[in-house]
């Protein structure tokens, strides 16, 4: 009996062994198995694929951004030139002008003494018929001094009756008809004009004639 109990417990070991399922195989792992490394899966993966050098040949090369131009040497002699020039020019416009201020300087001064000339004038004037009187002749002198004192300054009056309007030394003030004088030229002198060196003064105050009366 021991002997038949022993048996039915091998048999049944045996039958336990043959009745266990077979191991489920476990897949391998990506990259690992196959004998390749990551980076070789990797470069095999669609889309990926290294380009031929022909096509790589034939893609636009991207363009350069273009360097901005060097400016130009400038011309240092020329420069140097120049500026040697327009100093020239400077120094003799200063010096011109220092001339002019000194030698108009007392424009403004004899313009106002001008006044006094003409109202002298005026009086003597009106007291020709008394020429011989100790007082005409007093003004008659202050007169002539004045005149000269005016004259060593550069000053000296000038005639417009008989001719031609001219714009810079004369200002019309009426257009009247004259039998003596022709048209466009000056008939009447009612201040008389003064010139200081070249320079006017004082402008002439005329009256220009229009032709003959009717």
């Amino acid at each position: 009996m021991a002997e038949e109990e022993r048996k039915k417990e091998e048999a049944k070991e045996t039958t336990a062994e043959t009745s266990v399922p077979p191991e489920t195989p476990v897949p391998p792992a990506e990259g690992e198995g196959t004998g390749e490394t990551g980076e070789s899966a990797e470069a095999e993966k669609p889309g990926e694929t290294e380009k031929p050098a022909e096509e790589k040949a034939a893609e636009p090369k991207e363009e350069k951004a273009a360097e901005p131009e060097k400016p130009a040497e400038p011309d240092w002699k020329t420069l140097y030139a120049l500026t040697l020039a327009d100093f020239d020019n400077y120094k003799k416009r200063a010096a011109r002008d220092r001339e002019d201020t000194y030698r108009y300087a007392e424009m403004d001064i004899l313009k106002d003494v001008l006044p006094a000339v003409d109202n002298l004038q005026l009086a003597l004037a009106n007291a020709k018929d008394n020429a011989e009187d100790p007082f005409v002749k007093g003004v008659k002198l202050v007169y002539d001094t004045l005149l000269k004192s005016l004259k060593d300054h550069g000053a000296e009056p000038f005639d417009s009756v008989g001719k031609e309007l001219d714009t810079e030394k004369m200002e019309a003030i009426a257009t009247l008809p004259s039998a003596d004088i022709e048209e466009g030229k000056v008939s009447i002198e009612s201040k008389k004009g003064w010139m200081l060196k070249d320079k006017v003064l004082r402008a002439a105050q005329v009256v220009v004639s229009s032709g003959k009366p009717a």
